[in-house]
């Protein structure tokens, strides 16, 4: 039979049928076609522009590195475009300003997430974070997002694994309807969303996958997507550059524990992963929540996998129709063993 959940945390509705899993011809995991001579390969540094940061011991834009940052060849927005509204009557329009780059997650082509082991995870996360705190220097960066297209499902457009950072000098309208319901609820209950989905999920357990440290992975009770996971910390932090470093390894140690239980359960398979951080800097769209943002926006990972193509119904309503449901996925993936 099934069930239609509120997400209190996307702010939709999700039916979960288990019924339409059954259905024929579901879609298999296709590799992203690779060009003769992948440009995130090392040994290819010159295919790429000239890297932004890079973890290495030498010198910069050639091998010898664990992780590597380039501009997007193909960017959406460049930081050199000056930050200037149009106004032409009621309509608006800002010139293309932001920061768009590619990270490049591993000099390994084949390695998936499953395979980067903790230490992997480390310096990519390391890498993150030393880009957000750069950027926030430039007070018209108002809000980043980073995020990792894995597979042609999932709209990845070169197979070597990588990640992309974007960051603009506006708020999308998803994420600052989440910070006034996020105010909202704290100003109600004195504390956020975030912190009380993953405290409750916690102490019901019905959803948990796996837990390390101060950092939790739980199947979302309306999950958007089959076998979707959500990775948290357990105390308020409104960021991963705001972790300390043993935070940083905990937050690894389960990313690795998690990826290794999806590829248990479900082999190859695309994904869209994404990281839910506070705002960089302040706005005026931003201003009136900014002052408690350490106080009740917790960070959250939300790892998507693409099983199931999104279909006219999910598209017209902004609801999803999944055929998996979350307690199952946390029994399957707390069982797999890595």
């Amino acid at each position: 039979m099934s069930d239609i959940r509120f997400d209190k945390l996307q702010n939709k509705y999700v039916i979960i049928a288990p019924e339409r899993q059954h259905r024929p011809n579901l879609p298999k995991n296709e590799r992203v076609q690779t060009p003769k001579q992948c440009p995130f390969c090392e040994g290819n540094e010159s295919l790429t522009p000239p890297e932004i940061f890079a973890l290495r011991e030498n010198s910069a834009n050639e091998k010898g590195w664990h992780t590597r940052v380039v501009p997007n060849l193909y960017k959406a927005v460049q930081i050199e475009t000056e930050a200037i509204s149009h106004r032409e009557g009621m309509f608006e329009s800002f010139d293309g300003f932001g920061a768009h780059e590619v990270i490049i997650d591993t000099p390994c082509h084949e390695c998936s997430m499953a395979e980067l082991g903790s230490q992997g995870i480390e310096q990519w996360l390391r890498t993150m974070i030393i880009r957000i705190n750069d950027l926030q220097k430039d007070e018209r960066l108002v809000s980043l997002h980073l995020f990792k297209n894995s597979g042609k499902a999932a709209g990845a457009t070169q197979e070597h694994p990588h990640s992309q950072l974007i960051a603009l000098p506006v708020m999308p309208t998803e994420q600052l309807e989440f910070l006034q319901r996020n105010a909202e609820y704290y100003h109600m209950h004195g504390r956020g969303i975030v912190e009380d989905l993953v405290h409750n999920e916690t102490i019901a357990q019905k959803r948990i996958i796996a837990q390390y440290g101060g950092f939790v992975a739980y199947a979302p009770y309306a999950s958007f997507f089959a076998f979707e996971v959500i990775v948290a910390p357990t105390k308020v932090i409104s960021g991963v550059h705001k972790c300390s470093r043993q935070e940083l390894s905990e937050l690894s140690e389960l990313l690795d524990t998690v990826f290794k239980k999806l590829a248990k359960e479900l082999g190859s398979y695309a994904f869209n992963m994404a990281f839910y951080i506070a705002p960089l800097n302040q706005n005026f769209e931003n201003e009136s929540y900014m002052a408690d943002l350490e106080k009740n926006f917790t960070f959250y990972i939300r790892i998507m996998p693409r099983i199931y193509t999104l279909g006219g119904f999910e598209l017209s309503t902004g609801m999803a129709i999944n055929s998996v449901t979350p307690e199952i996925v946390a029994k399957l993936l707390q069982g797999a063993k890595i």
